[in-house]
């Protein structure tokens, strides 16, 4: 089935891709991970403990 050039014209896609979903599943994750790496740092500096390597 071909579509004129009108036709392709009306064609609306959906605003809401996979790759849509994946970054903003990534964003949220790099926040989650930058909260707990800042909890843990204040922790730290309250307890003034530190883990040995």
């Amino acid at each position: 089935m071909k579509l004129t050039d009108s036709e392709l014209k009306m064609v609306s896609g959906g605003a809401i891709t996979a790759s849509l979903i994946n970054a903003l599943a990534r964003g949220i994750s790099v926040l989650f991970e930058l909260g707990q790496a800042v909890g843990s740092a204040i922790k730290r500096a309250i307890t003034k403990t530190t883990c040995t390597l």
